[in-house]
């Protein structure tokens, strides 16, 4: 009975270490389990949180709205890249309706301006003018407010254009300077422009002159009277069609809006060619304005193309970048 006794309890000893073991086995796999479960819940919310990271787009803008600074007597909408240098030429001849007594005013006393712009920063150019009519300067600045872009969001380009003029003539008996300030014109222009197609490009621009100081004429009593009022409002509208590369069909279109005591301006019409290569941009075209500077334009015109006053004129541009 004793021996037996002792046989039963190793049976016995024996069951218990394979339960013993089993149960270890299972709970070691129960561990893995939880791991590889622990592990794949990371991994997913990895997965996630790379799926749901927001995409940053870069604005893309429209190009070459128009191919130069100049639209005829107008601004383009346009800015040079920054570090872009530019001389222009521009030259006006006297009116055609004389005919071959001047040669179509190839003869007649004719005007012409030349400048420099530069482009310091991203949508800035400050430039320099001088003409010889009035002997007249000045400063201007150039500044890209928004830009057209390729999928719609902002559909129109809008710039903005400014002088200030100086008459620069020598003080005489017949002048009408008293101090520096009377010498003195300002021109702001908004311009607001649209890329229809790679062919068609059309622009609007409302403008505001003003003159300091200007001539009057004495009335019956020997009281002086204004000839202009000193502030004067215009628009104007431009178009581009493109006939091939480097060559466009330009036209151009200013209204004047004030009306004023005396010889109010009349409107200019006109219309031309323009070819464009890599660093010049050259302009012929037919109009009305005979003057270089906007604000002598817009204010003073009394060429009247119902009467066939129109005159030749022309642009020329040559770029650098640095």
């Amino acid at each position: 009975m004793k021996k037996h006794n002792n046989q039963s309890s190793s049976i016995s000893g024996f069951a218990r270490s394979c339960i013993l073991i089993v149960l270890c086995s299972s709970f070691g796999n129960l561990m893995a389990q939880g791991t590889v479960a622990k592990d794949t819940t990371k991994k997913a919310v990895t997965v996630q949180d790379t799926a749901v990271a927001p995409v940053v787009k870069k604005k893309s803008f429209v190009k070459n709205t128009f191919d130069g600074n100049f639209i005829i007597d107008n601004q383009t909408v346009m800015v040079p890249i920054k570090g872009t240098f530019e001389f222009d030429i521009q030259h006006r001849f006297g009116t055609v309706n004389n005919g071959f007594s001047d040669l179509f005013g190839m003869f007649a006393s004719a005007t012409m301006k030349l400048g420099f712009n530069y482009t310091p920063v991203n949508n800035l150019q400050i430039g320099f003018d001088a003409t010889n009519e009035k002997m007249e300067v000045d400063f201007n600045l150039k500044y890209a407010i928004l830009k057209q872009t390729k999928d719609g969001s902002m559909p129109v380009s809008i710039t903005y254009f400014g002088n200030a003029m100086a008459d620069t003539r020598k003080k005489d008996a017949t002048s009408i300077f008293v101090t520096f300030n009377d010498r003195l014109a300002y021109f702001n222009q908004i311009i607001i422009a649209r890329k229809f197609s790679e062919g068609v490009s059309l622009q609007i621009s409302p403008s505001y002159t003003h003159f300091n100081d200007l001539l009057g004429y004495l009335d019956a009593s020997g009281k002086v009277m204004p000839k202009w009022n000193n502030d004067h409002y215009a628009i104007s509208a431009s178009g581009r069609f493109k006939v091939s590369e480097g060559m466009n069909l330009i036209a151009n279109v200013d209204q004047p809006l004030s009306q004023h005591p005396l010889d109010n301006p009349r409107p200019n019409i006109s219309f031309g060619i323009e070819m464009k290569t890599s660093g010049h941009d050259f302009e012929i075209f037919f109009g009305n304005y005979s003057s270089l500077m906007p604000e002598n334009n817009a204010l003073f015109n009394q060429n009247d193309y119902r009467k066939g006053q129109f005159l030749i004129g022309f642009n020329i541009s040559r770029l650098w970048n640095f």
